[in-house]
């Protein structure tokens, strides 16, 4: 289970110091600084720097991957040199080089798995994120592109996480979100009860949802934040009628405890200038800062749980926000200012179904005169927004049907004034899926593609040019070992017991008949909200290797079919995700080559969950299961879960104590006499996310009951597998035991 990005964070009180401002323009107001309800201060001290050595590294790691992966890009001011991922050395690294030369070099050798790289706009720093020990809890550090002067910017305080955010447009400072735990994640009040609203709501809690059977509510339409007279809000398209509750569209009051305690800093680099207090909020699931206008006036953030995200706007002069508005799960970087601050672009799906890009004109105050929708496509999701030309093109990356298709408007196009967008501009992807664009000076962009015949790579887009790969990625040819090419996947559409359309990706392995039936192996993504894409997965490479087909489907829940399609789980919907993998695994049959007999579920995260689950729902449909990072019991789950993942959890499964009989029900725990096939959990020493304690109950409540059950522990690692040699374990661990229990 993952909350969809990784940005939460943190806590803090800074100044800037007069003789030398942190960012010009951008100086603390006389106004206060967030605060609790009490009136106690929000913030704690403001995150201290601390250098570190050198570890900048040769051309080459001391282990050279052939077949790795490249992805994250972000390029310095010229567009020639990008810096970026990379797992070539077995652990993702900071790397950076030329886009068009093999001289890449390693920045930082440690072997903390890096997460996020941002390149300062004056090219002096290199920002990104690191995850000591393959944890979930991340700090922010900084280094020069000639790999000196490497030092932690936050992070580095016992207890405590930061997390990156966006530079100032002149490169004198990085936002950095700190997050600082509470003590417990869902507290009660002192009377023992679980705070609510007077009408008897859970706080934060739409209306209906204790009794919600997988109906979606479309959440929007009333405003979010009257910021005054003349506020308007984002248009709904024709034909959606949103609710007229005005909780469905706000985030509403957060129960106490139930996240962390976040505040975002602009932080200068070199040391000199204090630490900036943008924005700070007690018990919040995220909080990142998106962009600074090119003035320091205007500050775009981006807080909120999954499926309850919020863009919202403060003035930096005396920290008051001026407009709130929903927006999409998915890519943190929402938006972006306009050059002059009397523009703001949003990716939102606000009253909708499916993300667009919204554009208002702002006052001087930096209120919305008026949104528009500058772009849309019909049933398909704007999944990634990117900026260049000055901010004078926009390039928009729409979700498919799994599949990408980027395209670049004109946001100031000829014969127009104020916000507008031209007629969008097609960009042709070798790949499926791209991940990340960045712009790369003049005319240039650099973008993460992946598909399912390549591993992740880089790519560049010179002016009028098509996409050439950069040469420090892997090269198509080496993605699997000679002799066992890629399967490339086929889309399978079926129809759920109850009507509700699914669909998944089949894969079919190499050498067997078309009609010839096969073992398969269903294969459950986590989230939920996450999406099955058309990208290389050497886990999926192995099983196939063992002659076992994959059937990879999207069950309701899941993004990349619109908002109500990922509501359809909540509460008592759970129950029908559950007969979705029921019913995909009878698809696999009927329209596939998947032989009954022999079929195998398994799943990370949520699908690990849906693992356990499915194999005591379905006790008779499966042969075995692999259940990886997985939730067996909700009420350990919320206890031992970090607070910011508990308060996503609580709007998407249900409170732990208000639906304590809800979730009782749907653990698997609660079923394991049901079980009858062998179980495989697989899991992170360091996970936080889901702790290792729920496979570990699952397999000993099985072996106690006489069923095959196993337990692999990954040394090193978190919530993801992100080293070389647990991962090629990991993979090879899972396809054994598939070969073996769905061998005849």
């Amino acid at each position: 289970m993952t909350d969809g990005d990784v940005t939460y964070g943190a806590d803090g009180d800074g100044a800037v110091a007069a003789e030398q401002p942190a960012v010009p323009h951008v100086t603390r107001g006389p106004g206060p600084g967030p605060r609790e309800a009490d009136g106690r201060d929000l913030a704690h001290a403001a995150p201290a720097q601390f250098p570190l050595l050198d570890t900048s590294g040769p051309r080459d790691a001391t282990t050279r991957l052939t077949a790795h992966g490249c992805w994250y890009p972000s390029a310095d001011p010229t567009g020639a040199q990008v810096a970026f991922i990379c797992d070539r050395g077995g652990v993702p690294q900071l790397w950076a080089g030329p886009v068009d030369s093999n001289e890449v070099r390693l920045l930082d050798a440690e072997p903390d798995p890096v997460r996020e790289v941002s390149w300062s706009p004056d090219g002096r720093w290199i920002a990104y994120t690191t995850a000591p020990g393959g944890g979930e809890h991340t700090r922010v550090l900084c280094v020069r592109p000639d790999g000196t002067d490497r030092r932690i910017l936050a992070g580095a305080e016992p207890g405590t996480s930061a997390y990156l955010g966006c530079w100032a447009h002149d490169g004198s400072a990085v936002a950095v979100t700190v997050a600082v735990p509470t003590a417990h994640p869902l507290s009660l009040d002192a009377g023992g009860e679980v705070p609510a609203e007077p009408d008897g709501l859970v706080a934060g809690m739409p209306a209906g949802w204790y009794g919600r059977d997988g109906d979606a509510v479309l959440l929007g339409a009333p405003p979010l934040t009257d910021t005054g007279p003349g506020a308007t809000h984002p248009p709904a398209p024709a034909g959606v009628t949103a609710s007229g509750d005005p909780r469905l569209s706000r985030m509403g009051p957060m129960t106490p405890g139930a996240g962390d305690s976040l505040s975002a800093y602009l932080i200068d680099p070199d040391g000199v200038a204090a630490a900036v207090l943008l924005a700070g909020e007690a018990d919040a699931a995220t909080l990142r800062v998106c962009d600074i206008s090119r003035d320091g006036r205007l500050a775009l953030l981006r807080r909120g749980p999954r499926a309850r995200r919020e863009a919202v706007v403060i003035r930096t002069t005396d920290l008051v926000t001026t407009y709130v508005v929903p927006v999409a799960d998915g890519d943190p970087w929402i938006g972006r200012f306009s050059a002059q601050a009397d523009n703001l672009w949003l990716r939102s799906n606000a009253n909708r179904e499916f993300a667009v890009l919204l554009t208002a004109g702002l006052d001087g105050e930096g209120r919305p005169r008026g949104w528009s929708v500058a772009a849309e496509r019909e049933g398909s999701d704007l999944e990634l927004l990117a900026f260049a030309e000055n901010d004078r093109a926009a390039i928009l990356a729409w979700n498919i049907r799994g599949a990408s298709e980027v395209e670049v408007v004109d946001t100031h196009p000829p014969g127009t004034t104020g916000a507008a967008a031209g007629p969008p501009r097609l960009v042709p992807l070798p790949h499926e899926v791209v991940t990340r664009i960045v712009d790369a000076g003049t005319g240039r962009l650099v973008m993460s593609l992946s598909g399912s015949q390549r591993r992740p790579g880089i790519w560049w887009l010179p002016k009028g040019v098509a996409l050439l790969r950069t040469p420090w990625s892997s090269r198509d040819e080496d993605a699997v070992p000679p002799g066992r090419p890629p399967v490339r996947p086929v889309q399978l559409n079926l129809t759920a017991r109850d009507g509700q359309a699914l669909n998944g990706w089949y894969y079919r392995a190499p050498g067997r008949g078309p009609a010839e039936p096969a073992p398969c192996v269903i294969h459950l993504h986590g989230g939920p909200e996450e999406q099955e894409r058309p990208v290389f997965n050497p886990l999926y490479h192995e099983i196939l290797g063992r002659g076992l087909d994959i059937f990879a489907p999207d069950v309701r829940g899941s993004s990349g079919h619109g908002r109500s399609f990922v509501d359809a789980d909540l509460g008592r919907g759970r129950f029908a995700a559950l007969d979705d993998v029921a019913d995909c695994a009878a698809h696999a049959v009927l329209a596939g080559p998947a032989d009954p007999s022999r079929l195998a579920v398994m799943g990370r995260s949520y699908g690990g969950y849906l693992t356990f689950a499915s194999l005591v729902w379905h006790p008779d449909l499966f042969r075995t299961g692999v259940a990886v990072c997985g939730m067996s019991d909700f009420a350990t789950f919320f206890e031992g879960t970090e607070p910011w993942i508990a308060q996503s959890a609580a709007h998407k499964y249900g409170h732990p104590e208000r639906d304590r009989e809800l979730l009782r029900s749907l653990s698997p725990m609660s079923r394991i006499d049901a079980l009858r096939v062998p179980v495989l959990a697989v899991h992170g020493e360091h996970d936080t996310n889901v702790p290792p304690g729920e496979s570990e109950q699952f397999v000993r409540a099985a072996r106690e009951r006489g069923q095959t059950a196993e337990l692999l522990t990954l040394y090193n690692e978190g919530h993801d597998f992100l080293r070389a040699d647990n991962r090629r374990l990991f993979r090879r661990a899972a396809a054994d035991w598939l070969q073996r229990h769905l061998s005849d």
